[in-house]
């Protein structure tokens, strides 16, 4: 009698459960992967797009205040 919670070994001449000749799929590219979030989180992801524009944007506006040629008096 077999014990249940031992999975049954198949017998040698069995076939594979996955095919040989099926086709190596590559992953998804990282590009992809975050396309299909940014669609999936539409909301949110234009916020932080929106937030980090802005920061960036301050902060190269902060820099091109402090860096600016001051005038002799």
């Amino acid at each position: 009698m077999a014990d249940p919670q031992m999975p049954e070994s198949s017998p040698p001449d069995a076939p594979d459960a996955t095919p040989a000749a099926a086709p190596a799929v590559p992953p998804p590219s990282f590009v992809k992967l975050a396309m299909r979030n940014m669609v999936r989180k539409g909301r949110q992801s234009l916020l932080h797009f929106g937030l980090t524009a802005v920061g960036l944007s301050s902060l190269l506006l902060l820099l091109a205040w402090f860096g600016r040629p001051t005038l002799p008096q």
